[in-house]
């Protein structure tokens, strides 16, 4: 039984442990929405970034097609001028333009892509985040009733060990004597009253007889006396 006792205590230790020290979860679910938004706000800023980077990299794409063009019409120019190693040489500056223009706007295709799959990421953690706001209450309301409810039975075990319980019913057995030491009395008194008014009675009903006793003994003194009544 002792060995039981103790195990009981040992569990109650480490129950109490985990509520009171593990993390409250009210604080666990603020926390969470909290890093969520800072990696929303973060999300954000790299798509801020991502998208600055691409339409820099359009610029620059169109500067290099443009630059193309020019050397184009200038290797025209030279040819026009029947100077083909001129001519040559812009053709050749108008390639590497190209080659330029050409892997940016590969790099743009990339970048797009990036940027839409971080604003895909983005909608779903703003949905999250937005499903988290909304069950956020129901959350801590529910934790708040678990802990409510493990005190309760906390206070009900205590209420329910074998030293509470003998207590109980030792005050228990006190009150039952009480009241009935208070019966007695109450009886005792009232019989005691009822016998003085018994005892009352009798006295009256003593005193009636012997004045009836009385008034027979002159009633019949008188007819002794009565003339005509001598032998």
């Amino acid at each position: 039984m002792e060995l039981f006792k103790r195990a009981v205590r040992v569990i109650r230790a480490n129950v109490n442990h985990f509520v009171n020290g593990s993390e409250d979860p009210e604080k666990v679910l603020e926390q969470t929405v909290a890093e969520m938004q800072l990696n929303l706000m973060q999300m954000r800023q790299g798509i801020a970034c991502a998208i600055a980077t691409q339409k820099r990299t359009e610029r620059q794409a169109l500067a290099a097609n443009s630059q193309a063009e020019e050397w184009y019409r200038r290797a025209q120019i030279a040819l026009q001028q029947n100077n083909e190693t001129l001519a040559r040489e812009a053709l050749s500056k108008r390639q590497s333009y190209q080659k330029t223009s050409q892997s940016l706007f590969e790099q743009i295709e990339q970048q797009k892509q990036i940027v839409d799959r971080l604003k895909q990421d983005m909608r779903s953690l703003e949905l999250k985040i937005s499903e988290v706001k909304t069950k956020k209450d129901m959350y801590i309301a529910r934790a708040r009733s678990a802990q409510a409810s493990y005190k309760l039975q906390e206070m009900l075990s205590d209420v329910s060990s074998t030293s509470t319980l003998s207590a109980l019913e030792r005050m228990e057995d006190k009150v039952i004597q009480m009241e009935s030491q208070a019966e007695v009395i109450t009886q005792l008194g009232g019989d005691n009253l009822e016998k003085r008014f018994d005892d009352l009675k009798s006295i009256n009903s003593v005193d009636s007889e012997l004045t009836a006793m009385k008034t027979q003994m002159l009633n019949d003194a008188k007819n002794h006396t009565t003339p005509g009544n001598h032998f």
